[in-house]
C-alpha cells in the first residue's frame, strides 16, 4: 500500500512538473512573440477579438428560428479607438456595435430589431455611420426596427432614432436637443499662473485653429460656426425624412433644447409612450411575430470593465497635474451630436 501510495505521487509529481513546463512555454512563446517584429500586428488582432465578440442572451424564449434581436446603445456614441475602447468604462463600443448591425442584417433568422437606446448623443460622424447602417438594413432584408428609449435619448441618439419604423419612449424619457455643438476648453489663465507656454510653429493662420492656450478670434470662430451649421442641416433632414414633418415644423423645435416623452409625443417626435417590453409587445403584434424568441447581443469579455474601474481610480491630485493631463489632450475641433450639460 505504501508504494503504491508513493508511485501515485510521483505521477502526480510529474504531472505538475509537466503542467508548469508547458505554461513556462507558452508563456516564453507569447513573450518571443511580444518581441518580434509581428508583435504590433498580433497585439491588435488580440485587442480586436476581445472586444468585438459577443454572443446571443435570451430575454424570452421562443422560436429560434423567428428571432427578435434587442441592439444596446448605452453611452456616448464615440468611436474611440482599439486601445483606448480597451481600457475604458465607456458602455458603448462604435465597431463592435457595427459588427452587431451586421450580423442581424445576414442572420435569416433574425425577423425584426428593438434598438433599445440610453444615450445623450455622440460624435456627428458615428451617429451618421450607425444611422446609415440601419437604414441599409431595414432597405435591403425589410426587417422592421422598433425603438425603445430609455432614460435619455438626446441629440445623436435620437438621430439614430429616425432610422426607426416607429418609436416608444416613457413620458420621463429625456430626448431632443436636436443640435451640434463643439467645445474646447481655454487653459491659457492656468497656463500662465504655473508659467507654461505653447510654442506653435503653423503653416497658415487656421492651422491651430481652437488651439486652448490662445482666445479664438473671430474669424476662426466663423469658420467653425459653418461647419457647425452644415451638420445641423443634416440633422434636421433625417428627421424631416425619418418622422415625416416638415421642415419648418423640425426647425422649429430643433434649437438644442430637450424634452420629455410628453412633449416628444405632442411634436410628434416619438410615437407611443411604452417601456421596452411593451416595444417588443408592439413589434410582436404588428408583424406577426408571436412566439418568436427574443435576444439580445452581449459581449463575452469583462476585461474592459476592469481595466476602466483601475482607470477610472487614477485621479489627479492636484492643480499642476490637472495642467499636464490638460495639456496631454489632443485639441482638435470635434463636431457632436451631443447633449452637454
Amino acid at each position: 500500500m505504501q508504494r503504491g501510495k508513493k508511485m501515485n505521487r510521483k505521477r502526480w509529481t510529474a504531472l505538475a512538473i509537466a503542467a508548469a513546463l508547458f505554461i513556462i512555454s507558452v508563456l516564453v512563446n507569447a513573450v518571443g512573440i511580444l518581441l518580434s517584429d509581428k508583435s504590433e500586428t498580433w497585439s491588435k488582432n488580440w485587442l480586436s477579438l476581445m472586444e468585438d465578440s459577443f454572443s446571443e442572451e435570451v430575454i424570452e424564449d421562443g422560436d429560434p428560428l423567428k428571432k427578435i434581436v434587442v441592439l444596446e446603445v448605452n453611452g456616448v456614441i464615440e468611436d474611440t479607438g482599439e486601445a483606448e475602447t480597451f481600457f475604458s468604462s465607456s458602455f458603448y463600443n462604435h465597431q463592435a456595435f457595427l459588427k452587431m448591425i451586421k450580423q442581424v442584417k445576414e442572420d435569416d433568422s433574425v425577423k425584426a430589431i428593438v434598438l433599445r437606446i440610453n444615450s445623450p448623443g455622440g460624435g456627428v460622424v458615428e451617429s451618421a455611420e450607425v444611422h446609415n447602417q440601419l437604414l441599409k438594413l431595414k432597405k435591403e432584408t425589410k426587417k422592421p426596427i422598433y425603438v425603445s428609449m430609455g432614460a435619455m435619448a438626446a441629440s445623436g441618439g435620437y438621430y439614430i432614432a429616425t432610422a426607426g419604423d416607429k418609436l416608444f419612449a416613457s413620458p420621463e424619457t429625456i430626448t431632443g436637443s436636436i443640435g451640434v455643438i463643439m467645445q474646447s476648453i481655454n487653459y491659457e489663465g492656468l497656463a500662465k499662473k504655473y508659467g507654461v507656454e505653447l510654442v506653435t510653429i503653423k503653416s497658415g493662420p487656421y492651422k491651430d485653429i481652437m488651439n486652448p492656450a490662445r482666445k479664438m478670434t473671430d474669424a476662426e470662430q466663423e469658420i467653425l460656426q459653418r461647419l457647425i451649421n452644415q451638420s445641423y442641416e443634416g440633422f434636421v433632414d433625417v428627421i424631416v425624412e425619418g418622422r415625416k414633418l416638415s421642415e419648418e415644423a423640425v426647425r422649429k423645435l430643433a434649437d438644442g433644447r430637450i424634452y420629455d416623452g410628453r412633449q416628444a409625443k405632442a411634436l410628434q417626435l416619438i410615437d407611443e409612450f411604452g417601456y421596452l417590453d411593451d416595444t417588443i409587445a408592439a413589434l410582436k403584434k404588428e408583424h406577426r411575430l408571436s412566439g418568436a424568441q427574443v435576444v439580445k447581443y452581449v459581449s463575452d469579455t469583462p476585461w474592459s470593465s476592469l481595466f476602466g474601474v483601475i482607470s477610472n481610480n487614477a485621479k489627479p491630485e492636484t492643480e499642476a497635474s490637472e495642467l499636464i493631463r490638460l495639456l496631454s489632450r489632443p485639441s482638435s475641433p470635434r463636431l457632436m451630436y451631443l447633449f452637454s450639460e
